[in-house]
């Protein structure tokens, strides 16, 4: 499973436009944490955060995550989006709940 294979279940609209669609996802990790995440996501998976910030960007490029989903409607700052392009880190936004989104890659993966 890739980035684009999750972009309609979970209501994705894609902020950054040169990211790579095709990278596989290997598992989820949420956390709003940022030291969480640097301890424990692990190279691959696809972050789910409410986080907007650019210290996201460079999170995920530290671990190799396969992008960024922020949730609750949330919006990347410009300088997260500058970031994110830089480091050709996919970011896209939901609406759902981390919550939801978190439960429909869940069973997603699980297939």
């Amino acid at each position: 499973m890739n980035i684009r294979d999750v972009v309609g279940p979970l209501s994705l609209k894609v902020k950054t436009t040169k990211g790579d669609l095709e990278h596989t996802i290997t598992g989820c990790y949420i956390s709003d944490l940022l030291s969480d995440v640097m301890a424990n996501a692990k190279e691959g998976e696809v972050w789910i955060t409410l986080q907007t910030h650019p210290n996201i960007v460079a999170v995920a490029a530290l671990k190799n995550l396969s992008g960024i989903i922020i949730t609750n409607k949330r919006t990347p700052e410009e300088e997260t989006m500058r970031k994110a392009e830089d480091e050709r880190i996919v970011i896209a936004v939901s609406p759902l709940s981390t919550f939801e989104a978190g439960g429909i890659l869940y069973k997603m993966l699980q297939c």
